[in-house]
């Protein structure tokens, strides 16, 4: 096995199998653009090397990764170089699309915090391995941006309006419920997780997914979500969550709240009411249109919103989120609008278009891709 001990992403080699493991354990594996550019350029490579039959994409230490190096990106909008930060973005949407349009076997073991960033560089892949240590989230709306990294495609895929109740509150699911919603494919304990991957390794001249699913299926436990879980709360989300407006999901949540005393629909609610304003509307609408759209369609779209979101020209949201939750934590943001109503429909729809050519910028160009297996074009 050949390796590289000073990366941010080590590389392990068998004959067919390669092995990465994000690197990162002090900042929880946060993605830098570093790690992005290393792991596009191995994907890339892998893809045209007939040996690799497997990727198995790993984190050191308690995370999976908790997402983009958040701090980096504020500093550079702080220094007046959001165009920096967009480009930030723009690497690691590429990277997302990639993965979703990959022709090879992605195994990612979430063995730890999978959030923001973190979930965009596993949920593409065709196999996500959850465990009892796992935490998933997609937090975006309390830091003033919304979930991003093809979230708009994967989350408007969840069952019924699952996918609005996670993008919005940014609420915290465990293995167990990541496997139950369909986010994750399998779940293994954390024990069982070095024999898996050794018995992976031995893949040899055999069909990738076949052996795979194989392997995987017989290590995979099926525990179901506790009795809490918002799993077993779909029918109130899909009541509430389904609304055309933020402020009349709110309403619908409230109008609950007064037939019954419910500590979920009481944090639920709390959660919303402490988000961005602008963060939560350019979710909403971000995720309604993401049911119909393709992968590459969404994360072209989440180019632009994330791109108005750095230079900060309709909101400043973004800075004021991190400055309040990462960086000074007195988590008391300044939000700017202040309240739904604010947030006009007129500021909503600007996200969505393209910016000025005059600063420089372009749409997102995602790369062709010349090995599109059946499983990747039908997410086109």
């Amino acid at each position: 096995m050949a390796s590289e001990p000073h990366s941010q992403v080590l590389v392990e080699e068998t004959s067919n199998v390669r092995i990465l493991t994000l690197n990162r354990p002090k900042k929880l594996n946060a993605l830098s653009l570093n790690m992005i550019n290393r792991l596009l350029q191995l994907f890339l490579a892998y893809e045209e090397d007939p040996s690799v039959k497997l990727i198995i994409l790993k984190g050191q230490g308690r995370a999976f990764c908790a997402g983009a190096d958040v701090s980096a990106v504020v500093r550079d909008i702080r220094l007046g170089k959001w165009r920096r930060s967009a480009d930030f973005s723009s690497l690691q949407y590429t990277l997302n699309y990639v993965m979703a349009t990959y022709s090879k076997n992605q195994v990612s073991i979430l063995n730890g915090i999978v959030m923001g960033g973190g979930a965009g560089a596993c949920v593409h892949g065709r196999f996500r391995i959850a465990t009892e240590n796992t935490v998933f989230a997609m937090p975006e709306t309390a830091l003033g941006l919304f979930p991003d990294v093809g979230a708009s495609y994967f989350l408007s895929r969840l069952p019924g309006f699952f996918g609005e109740y996670l993008g919005l509150t940014g609420a915290r699911l465990d293995g167990t419920e990541m496997l139950s919603c369909g986010l994750a494919t399998h779940f293994v304990p954390s024990t069982m997780l070095s024999a898996l991957e050794a018995d992976l390794c031995r893949i040899g001249s055999s069909d990738p997914v076949t052996y795979a699913s194989t392997i995987l299926d017989a290590y995979t436990q099926h525990p179901h979500p506790k009795h809490r879980s918002a799993c077993h709360r779909l029918d109130v989300i899909d009541k509430c969550f389904s609304r055309r407006t933020v402020e009349e999901i709110i309403s619908a949540l409230e109008r609950e709240a007064t037939h019954k005393q419910d500590d979920w629909i009481s944090a639920t609610i709390g959660a919303l009411k402490k988000a961005s304003p602008a963060g939560l509307k350019i979710s909403l609408r971000s995720i309604r249109e993401g049911r119909l759209q393709g992968v590459g369609q969404c994360l072209i779209r989440e180019n632009r919103m994330v791109s108005h979101v750095m230079k900060g020209d309709i909101s400043k949201d973004f800075v004021e989120g991190c400055r309040a939750i990462l960086i000074d934590k007195d988590r008391n943001p300044k939000w700017e609008p202040r309240r739904l109503e604010d947030m006009k429909d007129s500021m909503v729809e600007q996200y969505f278009k393209r910016m000025e050519e005059e600063d420089g910028w372009e749409d997102l160009k995602l790369p062709s891709r010349k090995h599109l297996p059946a499983s990747a074009i039908a997410k086109l």
